[in-house]
């Protein structure tokens, strides 16, 4: 069953991306990055590649034709999906190939409309069985 945890209270909630993103890339995870619309997907690809100063993530839009080679790729669509190990979901929904994943990150900012989001989404994820686990980032860090 896929693992599901929720990191909420970020104040950035691209930047606390970017650092769990990272950390997954370091213990050597592969990460899809689930953003609503090309133009986040676009915007995040830009972030990742200034996130870290001496450093890289390495990483590529889905429709690159590295994708499945590559450890971080952030997709739009759930039929671009180039692995099933870990997801970051930066949509408003539940993203629809999340059970196929082994665990699936959501961050939620300190925005009222992204709280009730992720609200609606942990209460969609808590009626399936799914066993959830929550980060509090104003008590600790990712």
């Amino acid at each position: 069953m896929t693992r599901i945890d929720f990191y909420s209270n970020a104040e950035s909630k691209l930047q606390v991306v970017c650092q769990l993103v990272a950390k997954a890339v370091r213990e050597q995870l592969q990460v899809v990055v689930y953003a609503p619309d090309q133009n986040t997907a676009r915007s995040f690809d830009k972030l990742l590649w200034t996130y870290q100063a001496i450093g890289f993530v390495p990483h590529c839009l889905a429709s690159d034709a590295l994708a499945s080679e590559t450890p971080v790729v952030i997709a739009h669509d759930d039929s671009e999906m180039a692995h099933y190990r870990v997801l970051i979901n930066l949509h408003a929904e539940s993203p629809p190939p999340f059970s196929r994943f082994e665990r699936l990150i959501e961050v939620v900012g300190m925005d009222e409309d992204d709280r009730q989001q992720a609200r609606n989404r942990f209460r969609f994820y808590r009626d399936r069985g799914y066993e959830i686990r929550h980060h509090d980032l104003a008590k600790s860090t990712p």
